[in-house]
């Protein structure tokens, strides 16, 4: 295994972090220009592949060939086994604050789903359900990825155990939880900001779970989100990003992308060839994330092709959309793979241009998908560009059918883990997704009681 198998370099102005970097997780050139620098993980299709079927059901063992860490863990000296000891002694200590720890999620199809939307076999509706992940959402995926990567650091003697940094992160519920949840189990110190409207049954968690939580209210002039602000303050101190904006923590979308690699191989394993995946969005992450996963899963031969990718956003706020019509608005009218490239390569030198946070505080039942900014945007638009979908904003009746379609069927979620439900109707009715098509939503948080 080479130096090469799995390396990092910043998407928007193409450096790399020195190899001994210990917390290589934004650019070092990130700072007053407009470029959107995001440190992304690059491998090497000839150096790794892709786990066979029927493996192991911890998504960290069983694709940690994929993962940076391991190839960080495995150039540090430390052998297969150790990885796996560490990867598996750490999962344990999360079941001890959790109840459980992470385990390949159910995906199947949904019939009731796929009667009721009008899909005809041999298409449908799959649902990959992340309900019952770690603290209830697939936000756990993300911070995992980057907690393995803080620990191998310390085995491989790249950072002293003994003078660690405290982990920082903004969120309104599922992240934070997340967090807290992954901190207690490393017995990391954490500090959470949250918004003033954070729900009490969250902090009051967040402080069970030993976080030091503050409170962000919005300030008059103020644009974007305060929690954000604050959280750049405290990494400008010295903290850690523990968060799922990868603009922040470019390690934080590899994490998320186990989620993408099981949708993969558990539609392999049924014989099932995705035409669609439809993402719920708000800072971009996860989006970003499957979107990787699917394009590595078929560059290692796992899968046929990429699916489409559609994103969906409420009307309250949906910076995304916007962002994807003014790139788009660049382009020839039928672009090759070359121009989309170089459209949004363009984008990302004048982010401003193209993402900036939304000009009125946005309210909506989806709260989870409320961010400001889609901090992972260019990813994401270039994912929807490059295989022909596209974004679709929602309104609050739509959220709450398919909040109410998603709760008839039998799952926990909330409207915010519904939401990419609410874009199927108005793609099936544009035409952009076929009744005998095949279509994979993620259900992604469970709903909360007290919130």
């Amino acid at each position: 295994m080479s130096q090469g198998a799995s390396t990092l370099v910043c998407a928007g102005c193409g450096t790399a972090p020195e190899r001994s970097e210990p917390y290589p997780f934004a650019c070092r050139n990130a700072g007053d220009d407009d470029v959107d620098h995001v440190i992304v993980r690059v491998l090497d299709p000839g150096q790794v592949r892709f786990p066979a079927a029927g493996g192991r059901a911890e998504p960290f063992a069983a694709y940690r060939g994929l993962l940076h860490s391991y190839h960080r863990a495995i150039n540090g000296g430390l052998a297969d086994e150790d990885f796996c000891a560490l990867a598996g002694r750490l999962d344990e200590r999360i079941a001890s604050v959790d109840g459980h720890g992470f385990r390949r999620t159910p995906l199947r199809r949904d019939e009731r789903l796929s009667d009721v939307l009008g899909f005809r076999a041999p298409g449908g509706v799959w649902v990959k359900d992340e309900t019952g992940n770690v603290a209830g959402s697939h936000k756990g995926r993300h911070l995992m990825g980057v907690l393995l990567h803080l620990l191998v650091a310390e085995r491989i003697g790249s950072t002293d155990p003994a003078r660690r940094p405290e982990l920082a992160i903004a969120s309104c519920g599922n992240a934070a939880l997340a967090a807290a949840v992954l901190a207690r189990a490393a017995d990391w110190p954490l500090r959470v900001f949250v918004p003033s409207d954070a729900a009490s049954g969250t902090v009051a968690r967040l402080a069970d779970l030993g976080a030091d939580v503050s409170t962000c209210p919005r300030r008059p002039g103020q644009p974007g989100d305060p929690s954000c602000h604050r959280l750049r303050a405290e990494l400008a101190g010295g903290a850690i990003p523990f968060t799922c904006q990868g603009n922040l923590n470019g390690l934080a979308i590899e994490g998320g992308e186990t989620l993408g690699f099981e949708l993969v191989a558990g539609l392999s394993a049924a014989g099932v060839a995705l035409d669609h995946l439809v993402v719920q969005v708000g800072g971009g992450a996860l989006a970003t994330a499957c979107i990787n996963a699917c394009t590595e899963a078929a560059a290692l031969g796992a899968a046929a092709g990429v699916p489409q990718v559609h994103t969906v956003q409420t009307e309250g706020a949906h910076p995304l959309e916007r962002a994807y019509e003014l790139v788009r608005g660049t382009l020839p009218a039928d672009p090759a793979a070359a121009d989309i490239r170089a459209a949004v390569a363009a984008a990302a030198r004048h982010r401003s241009d193209f993402m900036w946070p939304w000009e009125s505080e946005p309210k909506s039942l989806a709260a989870g998908i409320l961010d400001d900014e889609t901090y992972d945007w260019r990813a994401v638009v270039e994912g929807m560009l490059r295989t022909g979908g596209r974004p679709v904003v929602v309104s609050e009746d739509q959220l709450g059918a398919a909040y109410r379609l998603g709760v008839q069927a039998g799952y926990p979620a909330d409207a915010t883990g519904t939401a990419g439900l609410a874009g199927l109707p108005e793609l099936l009715e544009s035409g952009a997704i076929a009744p005998e098509h095949t279509v994979a939503v993620l259900f992604t948080g469970i709903q909360r009681s007290g919130t």
